[in-house]
């Protein structure tokens, strides 16, 4: 009797048991449907459960991820006492944005500024539309448009729109001279006020030097970038969300791969291609009216360390510095010209490439499917938040995520001296080098002056095609 009982006692307990473990697991259930909403990400492919980049334990690997010094540079906003915020608008400036994401946020700063420059009040400007990305994106879309306005109120008066009392005949269309300076716009530019209400700004990009302005200018100018353009709500979370993942597994490289159909065929750039596909890039070149240059020698491009590095030579660049085969890299690009016949070297040697279609659901990046503008903005966050970034050109995004990542802090950038690895790549195909120890200590030490150490303020570069 004894023996019944205990036995009916244990089995009491063990359906308490599975009942507590049932209701655990339909909790579990419950919560992850409240929290994602999207299909579970749990039903994603988990290709990054790999072993940290590091868990050897070895010295050398943890010097592969360390930040540079910040050799005392700091980030500079603030103005000086002397700096006067805007008195009495005698107009509204207009500006109509050209090229891509980052040359467009490079013309807007510069808007910024210049409107203060001319006294004027800036209407949030229109995004580029018409351009070979053909983005029908907002400046709301992209940017958070209420933060903009209000972070830059003591600068700059901004308004979202144009009273509708302004006439057609109060308007004034203008191409402002590139890289001018405080007296060109004070003298040329602000005299129009005289016959104009709004001047509109036809093209953004380059329209204000880099250097001799007053420090209280280009402090505006870091403002405008660094402060005022925040992206999107929608896209700052999505970027989180990529971020997150990509540092479930530890340290990780933003690689901006430039080997887009667009970048090879402004650039002229056919090493490694088939001669179908150079004459591709020539036909699509040749019929783009915007880039100038038509007759481009490829060869000599290529050694003067004017062509982006092709996905194989990133490959044996990154063996060369040093990371290990399991580094989780994210590739910051768009389509790559030629798919997986160009990828192959690199994803063989480093088989943990990421990218957003693979980190996020279809359902999660629905919303920016087919905005270029908008899907540019998630490889930025993701590529300013990286523990290592690695442009393999030196364009528009290369910059404008070299100077954010100096502002927030000197994180570590590597810039491929590309000329240099030319020659050194071409040797590896000619048989007369091999890979191992000898181009390791070559290549590292050739770039151990190449972590970027530069001035906060972005270079912009007028004749990069749109990034």
């Amino acid at each position: 009797m004894m023996m019944q009982k205990r036995r009916w006692k244990n089995v009491g307990l063990m359906r308490k048991m599975l009942s507590c473990a049932i209701c655990t697991i339909a909790m579990m259930a419950l919560l992850s449907v409240h929290l994602h909403g999207a299909p579970p990400y749990s039903k994603l492919p988990d290709p990054y459960r790999l072993p940290h980049p590091c868990s050897d334990r070895n010295p050398n690997c943890t010097k592969l991820w360390k930040p540079p010094p910040n050799r005392n540079y700091m980030p500079c906003t603030q103005p000086s006492p002397n700096y006067t915020s805007p008195s009495e608008s005698r107009g509204y400036l207009l500006a109509h944005t050209n090229g891509g994401l980052n040359q467009m946020r490079a013309g807007i700063c510069d808007m910024v500024a210049i409107a203060h420059i001319i006294n004027a009040t800036l209407v949030v400007p229109k995004l580029d539309k018409k351009s070979y990305w053909q983005d029908s994106s907002n400046f709301s879309d992209v940017f958070d448009e209420d933060h903009f306005i209000n972070a830059l109120a003591n600068d700059v008066k901004v308004i979202k729109k144009l009273p509708n009392e302004i006439g057609s005949s109060m308007k004034a269309v203008k191409y402002f001279k590139s890289w001018s300076g405080m007296d060109y716009y004070q003298e040329e530019i602000a005299s129009m006020w005289a016959d104009y209400k709004v001047i509109r700004a036809a093209k953004t990009d380059s329209r204000l030097a880099n250097n001799n302005l007053p420090p209280d200018i280009q402090k505006l100018r870091c403002r405008a970038c660094y402060e005022a353009l925040r992206f999107a709500p929608q896209i700052e979370a999505m970027g989180k969300l990529l971020v997150d993942r990509m540092r479930s597994n530890g340290p990780y490289i933003s690689l901006h791969l430039r080997y887009e159909k667009d970048m090879l065929a402004f650039s002229g750039c056919t090493h490694d291609l088939s001669p179908a596909e150079a004459n591709e890039l020539k036909t699509i070149r040749d019929a783009n009216d915007n880039w100038k240059v038509k007759d481009i020698d490829p060869m000599e491009q290529r050694s003067k360390g004017f062509c982006p590095l092709t996905p194989k030579e990133a490959a044996i660049f990154l063996c060369a510095l040093g990371y290990p085969s399991n580094t989780p890299i994210y590739i910051a690009a768009g389509e790559i010209y030629g798919g997986d016949s160009h990828m192959g070297v690199l994803q063989s040697r480093y088989p943990m490439l990421m990218h957003k279609e693979n980190l996020a659901s279809s359902e999660e990046l629905e919303p920016f499917t087919n905005h270029l503008s908008q899907l540019a903005a998630l490889d930025y966050i993701v590529s300013v938040e990286s523990d290592v970034f690695i442009p393999t050109y030196s364009g528009n995004m290369a910059r404008a995520v070299e100077g954010h990542r100096r502002f927030l802090g000197h994180r570590r950038t590597i810039s491929p001296d590309r000329k240099a690895l030319v020659r050194l790549f071409d040797k590896i195909e000619q048989g007369k080098l091999k890979e191992g120890k000898y181009l390791s200590d070559h290549v590292i030490e050739s770039h151990r002056n190449r972590y970027v150490f530069l001035s906060i303020i972005i270079t912009y570069n007028t004749q990069k095609p749109h990034q």
